[in-house]
């Protein structure tokens, strides 16, 4: 005689349904905590007031930029004693005298602490300037007079510790 047994062998069961469920979510939040530290990591906090003129002006930067980039200078900053300086060397590591220049500082996120700082000529050919920054990330961009057709731009990112770049 032949029984009817609900329970079959090899059959779909709660625990198939159950490690799928928890397979499935898994991706989803493997997939969602990658993208969120790769965008917080990742994010310069730089934001334009109007991104349809930016968008205007990249080709122009861009393309003063590759003639910077061909020139081989090499860029010098260094923030320390309540100073800032900033100095440029040709491809033959001669100095290049500037007539001067800003450099403004930004935190990578948010604009309340923005400084815009005036440089200097020095004597020595380098430019500088009074600055007091709080620690932390920083991003400057510098714009040097340096004899070109357009201001030398130097962009990079700081961290400053006991009052100096790091």
């Amino acid at each position: 005689m032949r029984t009817n047994d609900s329970r079959t062998r090899g059959g779909f069961t709660g625990l198939h349904m159950l490690a799928i469920m928890i397979a499935f979510f898994g991706v989803i939040i493997a997939v969602n905590v990658t993208m969120a530290v790769t965008a917080s990591t990742s994010w310069t906090g730089l934001v334009v007031k109007n991104t349809y003129v930016a968008s205007q002006e990249f080709n122009r930067k861009a393309q003063e930029g590759r003639a910077q980039a061909a020139l081989g200078w090499a860029a010098t900053l260094a923030v320390s004693d309540g100073t800032v300086r900033f100095t440029l060397a040709d491809a033959d590591g001669v100095m290049k005298p500037m007539q001067g220049g800003t450099a403004t500082f930004r935190r990578p996120v948010g604009d309340v602490e923005d400084t815009v700082v005036t440089l200097a000529a020095q004597p020595d050919g380098s430019i500088n300037g009074p600055v007091a920054l709080a620690e932390g990330a920083w991003i400057v961009e510098v714009q040097a007079e340096a004899g070109l057709a357009h201001p030398y731009r130097d962009t990079r990112r700081l961290s400053i510790r006991n009052g100096a770049a790091r």
